[in-house]
């Protein structure tokens, strides 16, 4: 059969930070793609795609207050009232006709109910991705937990970033016969090892309390006590950043610390090809917000960076504590301190090693995106002979 058409449903479009979202967008199936965003105000359009935006075409006034009965029964059955009705509804009806779209892959789990009943009216097959607060704090929301309950079912099948997140689903009773772990992966040829400065070290991330941005400033400033060479270099913009600029006065190590706010991706893969030490403190923010698999991750792997982390959500599913990096537990300062020494001495030329071979084997996102697309078609197959929504599904990849 012919590549299928894949309409692939997004937040707010275009965002450049998203990169697993974009290169979906830009690559999947050849480009045989177009996008279905909830936001794309902007105008924006990079990748030259058919886009429907969904505010555009939302009923205001005198419709949406007629169709408050529809919306309290979406917000009874979905756990949201921002299910597609009436005018807006139609309209994306008519753009998935018009578009000749084969199948839908939802990017964000908690998106699932702006497209998967519509995808099940029209019998279009429909995925959903899980990437991390998704099937974390969602779950502690009793209205989410109802959707799911009542959305997963209309699914042809969902994709998850870790296993972590398969058992967090699942650990609320949420679970589909046909789930699979695939990565968002990394491009390994863009990202490589670079000529590493000594003792130099990166952390890339939002800077907020799941990012634990203070621990790391502490970490460092203890760790590297009697090495003047260590610098860290941290990249990130959000509310910590002020904070931890505060802090690092404070600890005396303004002069080994760069902040450099948010930067270009190619700027972050610059950073991370130079430096010797990935340091991410993930921790499970206070909302119940967690990682997926943090992508930054995978890139400093490719970079060849040795990756000081906890034992956080799907980490450990890419860090081997003692190969490819260290790992301690969540706010233990003084664990994540030891294990940033050590990642600081002596020779780690065999740890550099190893992180490259891990993305090398785990997380080429050509090798990732062609097992999506291998599931993406074998469901078009199976609908078009007739075998049904999420019948004769392929056994999980793990």
């Amino acid at each position: 059969m012919s590549d299928p058409r894949v309409c692939l449903f997004v937040g707010t479009h275009p965002l450049p930070g998203q990169t697993f979202v974009n290169r979906h967008i830009e690559h999947m199936f050849g480009g045989n793609t177009c996008v279905i965003s909830t936001d794309a105000a902007s105008g924006e359009n990079p990748y030259g795609k058919a886009i429907h935006d969904l505010s555009a075409s939302r009923d205001r006034g005198l419709a949406a207050l007629l169709a408050l009965p529809e919306r309290l029964r979406n917000q009874a059955r979905f756990g949201t009232s921002h299910v597609p009705f009436g005018r807006g509804k139609e309209a994306l009806r008519r753009f998935i006709r018009e578009e000749r779209v084969d199948i839908v892959l939802c990017e964000f789990g908690s998106r699932i109910a702006k497209i998967a009943p519509l995808a099940a009216e029209m019998d279009v097959p429909c995925y959903a991705y899980f990437r991390g607060r998704d099937a974390t704090e969602e779950l502690r929301k009793p209205r989410r937990l109802r959707g799911y309950r009542n959305l997963l079912p209309l699914l042809d099948g969902i994709f998850a970033v870790s296993e972590f997140l398969l058992q967090e689903l699942a650990a609320a009773g949420l679970t589909h016969p046909n789930a699979h772990v695939v990565p968002s992966g990394v491009d390994i040829r863009r990202f490589r090892p670079g000529d590493k400065t000594p003792r130099s070290c990166v952390m890339v991330g939002r800077m907020v309390e799941k990012k634990s941005p203070l621990t790391t400033l502490r970490a460092f400033a203890d760790a590297t006590q009697g090495m003047p060479d260590a610098h860290l270099q941290v990249i990130g913009d959000g509310p910590l950043l002020a904070p931890s600029k505060a802090l690092a006065a404070e600890l005396g190590v303004t002069g080994r610390v760069t902040f450099e706010g948010a930067l270009p991706h190619d700027n972050v893969r610059d950073a991370l090809a130079r430096s010797e030490v990935f340091l991410q403190h993930s921790v499970v923010g206070p909302s119940g917000d967690a990682e997926g698999l943090p992508t930054a991750i995978q890139e400093a792997l490719a970079c060849g960076c040795i990756v000081v982390s906890t034992r956080h959500a799907g980490i450990p599913e890419a860090v081997d504590h003692g190969v490819n990096g260290w790992l301690s537990e969540e706010h233990d300062l003084a664990g994540f301190t030891d294990q940033l020494h050590r990642a600081l001495s002596g020779d780690q030329s065999g740890m550099t090693r190893a992180a490259r071979a891990t993305a090398e084997a785990r997380f080429d996102n050509d090798v990732l995106l062609r097992r999506v697309e291998t599931e993406l078609r074998r469901a078009v197959t199976a609908h078009r002979s007739g075998t049904g929504r999420g019948r004769n599904a392929m056994p999980p990849q793990t």
